[in-house]
């Protein structure tokens, strides 16, 4: 077993290199950047307006209430399993190693990711929209694939690359499931639910060569629980993630205020710390001044997209099946999502850490005891010791961000298998994907994580290429939708590539 995972770290670190490499980061900030120009800057210039039309909407039956289309499910619904499947360990344990590898500028570089990041995530919810369809189910498609090969694949010898990026995309996506999707978060469930609550009688027995049979245990579990959610299929999945998702980000936050308002006296030296090693990280990132800010600039983005996803085409295929037919109104939910998952939750989990006292960010020390993994913890014992209450807060709120991670990727990797397989044998690909859960139990941290970042990039990669080749239509869509609802002119909406779905859609556009 040793070996087998030797050697699988050893494949795993030549293409994360590559992919995480030069071209990757480019591509990934290029996009962001591409698209906040041709659209004006919309994160900003209309703030009001998506503002207005998600968090401000919320109240809405049209919003919250639940579709009675088939295959379909409500905005919030859709925005509820996206962030199910963003905010996960990487807004706790991804932050924290961001920070302990690249130091507290990595901080800055996620925010600077989540910025051009909105406008990405909105770009590919647009088009998701534009170019979904009905299943042989009688359900909802879309995403990155359809895009890449419907809309690359119209343009003047775009055919065969966009049918190729198109299945590349799908094969990415059902690996990143077993990662990210999977892998990387059980990974982290177990190694914090085992340390805040240990089982001497379990943890102290070893299997298969030094694996702990606790950690098979709480991997069985958690299997389990995963495979009666999602072999029910998406309503099953939405209506669990519309439960606990709020919960989850309002009880972390509460919990994350109490810790910093308790260390307010550090909270300006935290921002001081972000902003200037963005720029001049410290003596222990290692290399020149050049290798230093460019280990804080990488982290900053891999954690960043690890975390809201952005750039992935991930959550597409969720909010394609919502029952908005207007791209652009759910192309503003995607900026909503990377706003809540990096701007909120993940500077929460970076106040916490260097505010708390637990990392030195000077020196790169963590505090005796604790790793990255188990560093937001640390944070939150130093207030909440009691019992080690702060510990198990923090496995619990780690527990609920994860699973329900898992819960999401498991319908992202089934839409990928249903556009190379079809519909009727995605039963397949949800078996595999709960097997790989228990894998995730008994990895190492370290190569769970990294066949997560592999899988990340390699996903990025063909979505952004589509991305950038269909800036036109994003204009497009955006350009007709303000012109429409913000200056209130008569023209004919812009909805679909097919004319029967943008006919049905014209006729329902208030529903």
């Amino acid at each position: 077993m040793e070996l087998f995972f030797e050697k699988v770290t050893e494949i795993n670190d030549s293409v994360n290199g590559v992919v995480w490499g030069t071209f990757g980061l480019a591509l990934l900030i290029g996009t962001g950047i591409l698209m906040t120009v041709v659209t004006k800057v919309f994160q900003i210039t209309h703030i009001k307006l998506w503002w207005k039309n998600t968090i401000g909407s919320l109240f809405s039956k049209s919003v919250i209430g639940h579709s009675k289309e088939k295959g379909s499910i409500s905005p919030f619904q859709a925005l509820c399993t996206a962030l199910a499947a963003t905010v996960g360990t990487g807004n706790i344990a991804g932050v924290a190693a961001a920070i302990c590898i690249g130091g507290a500028g990595a901080v800055f570089w996620m925010w600077v990711a989540a910025f051009f990041g909105m406008m990405t995530n909105f770009s590919e919810n647009a088009l998701g929209i534009y170019y979904r369809r009905r299943n042989a189910n009688g359900e909802w498609s879309g995403g990155a694939m359809y895009y890449l090969r419907d809309g690359l694949g119209s343009k003047k010898g775009g055919k065969t690359i966009g049918n190729v990026l198109a299945v590349l995309f799908c094969i990415f996506t059902m690996l990143a499931s077993f990662g990210i999707g999977s892998m990387g978060q059980v990974n982290k469930i177990v190694a914090n639910v085992a340390t805040a609550f240990d089982v001497q009688t379990l943890s102290s027995v070893e299997v298969l060569g030094g694996i702990s049979f606790y950690n098979i245990v709480l991997g069985v579990i958690i299997m389990t629980l995963v495979a009666l959610i999602t072999l029910g299929g998406l309503k099953r999945i939405a209506s669990v993630a519309e439960k606990i998702v709020p919960f989850m980000i309002v009880l972390f936050i509460a919990g994350s205020l109490i810790i910093i308002g308790k260390n307010y006296d550090m909270i300006l030296p935290a921002f001081k710390t972000i902003f200037v090693n963005a720029f001049k990280p410290e003596a222990f990132v290692g290399g020149t001044l050049g290798a230093a800010i460019s280990a804080a600039i990488t982290q900053g983005f891999k954690r960043g997209v690890f975390s809201n996803e952005a750039g992935l085409g991930s959550s597409v295929m969720v909010h394609s099946n919502s029952n908005v037919k207007e791209p652009v109104k759910q192309g503003m939910w995607g900026i909503f999502e990377v706003f809540a998952d990096t701007m909120i939750v993940c500077t929460m989990t970076a106040l916490v850490v260097l505010t708390s006292g637990v990392f030195d960010a000077k020196t790169g020390e963590i505090a005796e005891g604790l790793t990255d993994a188990t560093l937001v913890a640390g944070a939150f014992n130093s207030v909440f010791s009691w019992g080690n209450i702060g510990q198990k807060f923090v496995a619990i709120a780690m527990f609920l961000f994860a699973f329900t991670t898992v819960l999401g990727w498991s319908h992202y990797g089934s839409k990928a298998w249903e556009y190379l397989f079809g519909a009727k044998s995605t039963i397949v690909f949800k078996i595999i994907h709960v097997i790989t859960v228990i894998f995730g139990a008994v990895m190492t941290s370290s190569l769970a994580w990294d066949i997560s970042d592999t899988f990340n990039g390699l996903m990025m990669i063909p979505n952004l290429i589509g991305v950038v080749v269909l800036f036109p239509l994003v204009m497009k869509i955006t350009k007709n939708y303000i012109d429409r609802k913000v200056k209130n002119k008569n023209v004919k909406p812009v909805i679909s590539y097919d004319p029967e779905i943008q006919k049905e859609a014209e006729a329902n556009l208030d529903n």
